[in-house]
């Protein structure tokens, strides 16, 4: 029967039109209000006609496979060049989408890897119907309108003589199959939205910004359909001593003026615990002291990356009468060290 006459409004009906006749004949032929037979297998009836109806590309193929005959030189092509032979029913189930998720990480989670798990609200297998679509029990049936066949073919008279063309079956949408009776729990869609802990392996090495890809980790997809991806966006939060270049790891080192001019040495604690640092006599600002090897792992390749130390020298501010003296007396042992202009290069003159 037309799904028209199924819902009782014309060909021209407006979508709400459509909807407010659905729901009127629901509230009469529901099971659970009407359980008479003839009025479950009427329900049945009514409830397609509307799950096509309400969808506008549905309604389109449905109003095209249904006798119109309306033929356009894009018609005339399609059937030309290929789109005349039978393609046969398309798989209901379909591809999950992908999702952008970020994580958050601290530096050493970065540097060294780390295992999260986070809580994802996301579409999962429908567990009544195993993603059938289906009211457990039932099955899918063969589509009456077009057969199991999930097009429409009709012919039509064109001024390149009698053509066949094919178009989607709007009843089915192409699949070749309806549902007679969905799934309560997933309304017919194989899938349900839940929210489940993903678990996260984060490569040691990752920095800020860097994107992960976890294949199959998304959403499942209509009616059991693969699941899609996921792409996690790192985020690494400052850190309040460490920064970082690359596979590098930053840090300032703060020597007092006479520490540098006599030279020492000390212990630091850095992201893999304490660390003897030697600082030559003589040491200048701006100076780089390279600790070997306790930088980043390298998320490509082997080894890892040093921690740099950049010597930042500690002028004394305040200074009393017997450290002034002191500092006269080196003074006057270096006459020879007065103030003066250096070179500095500035890239791109000279």
């Amino acid at each position: 029967m037309d799904h028209y006459e199924v819902l009782g409004v014309s060909r021209t009906a407006t979508t709400d039109e459509i909807k407010k006749a659905y729901r009127k004949l629901a509230r009469e032929l529901h099971p659970d209000i009407n359980p008479a037979p003839e009025a479950q297998e009427r329900f049945k009836s009514v409830t397609h006609a509307y799950e096509v109806l309400s969808d506008d590309q549905a309604r389109a193929n449905y109003d095209h496979g249904g006798g119109q005959q309306g033929f356009g030189l894009g018609d005339i092509f399609e059937s030309f060049f290929g789109g005349g032979g039978s393609r046969g029913p398309q798989s209901r189930a379909q591809r999950g989408q992908d999702a952008l998720l970020r994580v958050d990480l601290d530096l050493s989670e970065a540097i060294f890897g780390a295992n999260k798990v986070i809580t994802i609200d996301t579409a999962v297998l429908c567990s009544d119907c195993n993603g059938s679509c289906c009211k457990p029990g039932t099955y899918v049936k063969t589509c009456d309108i077009c057969r199991g066949s999930g097009q429409i073919q009709r012919q039509v008279q064109s001024f390149m003589g009698m053509m066949v063309t094919n178009t989607p079956c709007g009843s089915c949408r192409g699949t070749g199959e309806v549902i007679p009776d969905p799934c309560i729990g997933c309304r017919g869609q194989g899938r349900v939205r839940a929210k489940r802990d993903l678990d996260l392996d984060i490569p040691a090495g990752v920095a800020d910004g860097m994107r992960l890809h976890l294949a199959g980790q998304g959403e499942v997809g209509f009616a059991g359909g693969p699941a899609g991806d996921i792409y996690l966006e790192v985020s690494v939060a400052p850190h309040a001593i460490f920064g970082r270049d690359g596979d590098d790891l930053v840090a300032v080192l703060e020597v007092p003026i006479t520490d540098a001019a006599l030279g020492f040495e000390t212990k630091i604690e850095t992201l893999d615990g304490e660390a003897k640092v030697e600082v030559k006599a003589g040491a200048q600002h701006g100076e780089q002291i390279i600790l070997k090897g306790l930088g980043a792992n390298k998320i490509r390749g082997k080894g890892r990356g040093d921690l740099r130390l950049e010597v930042k020298l500690l002028t004394p501010t305040r200074l009393d009468s017997k450290q002034k003296s002191l500092f006269k007396q080196i003074k006057d042992l270096h006459k020879d060290d007065s103030p003066r202009l250096g070179s500095r290069r500035v890239r791109g003159r000279f």
